[in-house]
C-alpha cells in the first residue's frame, strides 16, 4: 500500500481549451470545401506574377487576366488593341477598357519615342511593380512623352459610386502637342472646334479651363493641314459606350497619340512667264503706231491691203 504508482503524474494538468488542443484541427483546416492546390514546380516557360495584381481589389477580372498576359510576353511583342482583339474573344472595346484600368493603376504606361528614322512611335511598357515604375526621362520633349489614357474614363463592371469618392480630385490632364507657330487665328479656330464638340456628343461638354488646355493640341493638327472636320471625327469617333467621366483627358490623349505627321513639302508652283511686250514702232505704210518685234514692219491693216492687192 505504501508503494506509489510511478506512471501517475505528480499533479493534475490544467485542461486545454477545445480550440487550442494540439490534436484538434483548426476551423479552416477542418473544412472539407474551398480551394485546394495541386501544384507542380515550374522549371521552364513560366512568369512570376505578384499577388498585388492577381488579387487586386479594384481591377476587373479582365484587366487582371490581360495584365498577366502582357507580363508574360517577350520584349518587342505587339501589344496594341488590334492585336489583342485578334488574340482574345472579348473585343476591342472591352480590351481598351481593361488597358485603361491597368494604366490607371500603374501596371501599364505608354511613351512616345522618336526612332532613328525620325518617326514618333508609341511604346507600351508593362510594369510588374507599379510602385517602383520609373518615370519618363525628364529631358524628353512633350511630343515624345507618352500621354496617359484617362484613368477615370472607364468604370469597371460591378464597381460602386463610393470608388469615385476615393479617387483624388484635381488631377492634371495629359500633355497635348503644340503648334510650331503661334497664330492667333489658328488658336481661335481650335477653340471654336472644341466648343462645338458638345453639339455632336453631349458628353463632350468642356469647361473653359479644359478648352484652353486642349486648344494648342487642336491647333497643332490644323497646322498640319488637317481639316476641322477630320479633327472632329478623330476626337468623337468610337467613344466608349460605358460613359465618360473625364472627357477632357480622353481628348488630350487622342490629340497626342493620334497626331498626324507634318504635311509633305510641296514646291511652289512656277509662275507663268510674263507676257512679252514688243517695242512701239511706226508702220512704214500708214505711219500708225503699233508693237512689233521687227523694225520696218507693216501694221495689220497695211498687211491686209497688201495681200488683197497681190
Amino acid at each position: 500500500m505504501g508503494t506509489q504508482n510511478p506512471s501517475v503524474p505528480p499533479r493534475a494538468h490544467a485542461r486545454v481549451a477545445g480550440d487550442k488542443h494540439p490534436n484538434r484541427r483548426s476551423g479552416a483546416a477542418h473544412r472539407t470545401g474551398g480551394l485546394q492546390h495541386d501544384n507542380t514546380r515550374h522549371t521552364t516557360r513560366f512568369t512570376v506574377i505578384g499577388n498585388h495584381l492577381a488579387q487586386h481589389p479594384e481591377l476587373s477580372l479582365l484587366a487582371i487576366g490581360l495584365g498577366t498576359h502582357l507580363q508574360s510576353l517577350p520584349n518587342g511583342a505587339p501589344a496594341d488593341i488590334k492585336t489583342l482583339a485578334a488574340r482574345f474573344p472579348e473585343g476591342a472595346t472591352r480590351i481598351a477598357a481593361a488597358l485603361r484600368e491597368l494604366e490607371a493603376h500603374g501596371y501599364l504606361r505608354r511613351e512616345r519615342v522618336r526612332t532613328p528614322s525620325g518617326r514618333i512611335v508609341t511604346r507600351t511598357i508593362s510594369c510588374n511593380q507599379p510602385a517602383a515604375a520609373r518615370r519618363p526621362t525628364e529631358g524628353a520633349s512633350p511630343a515624345a512623352r507618352a500621354p496617359r489614357e484617362p484613368r477615370a474614363e472607364h468604370t469597371p463592371r460591378g464597381s460602386s459610386g463610393s470608388r469615385a469618392s476615393r479617387e483624388p480630385r484635381g488631377r492634371l490632364l495629359p500633355a497635348v502637342p503644340r503648334p510650331e507657330c503661334h497664330v492667333p487665328a489658328l488658336f481661335q479656330a481650335a477653340t471654336d472646334l472644341l466648343a462645338d464638340l458638345r453639339r455632336h456628343d453631349s458628353r463632350l461638354l468642356l469647361s473653359a479651363d479644359d478648352t484652353a488646355h486642349l486648344a494648342p493640341g487642336v491647333a497643332a493638327w490644323l497646322e498640319r493641314d488637317v481639316t476641322p472636320a477630320a479633327v472632329r471625327r478623330a476626337l468623337t469617333a468610337d467613344l466608349p459606350p460605358e460613359g465618360l467621366r473625364r472627357p477632357a483627358a480622353l481628348l488630350a490623349h487622342r490629340l497626342a497619340a493620334q497626331l498626324p505627321p507634318p504635311a509633305p513639302h510641296r514646291a511652289p508652283a512656277t509662275a507663268p512667264p510674263a507676257p512679252v511686250r514688243y517695242p512701239m514702232r511706226n508702220c512704214d505704210g500708214c505711219d500708225r503706231g503699233f508693237r512689233s518685234p521687227h523694225p520696218g514692219a507693216l501694221c495689220r491693216d497695211c498687211r491686209t491691203d497688201l495681200q488683197e492687192a497681190a
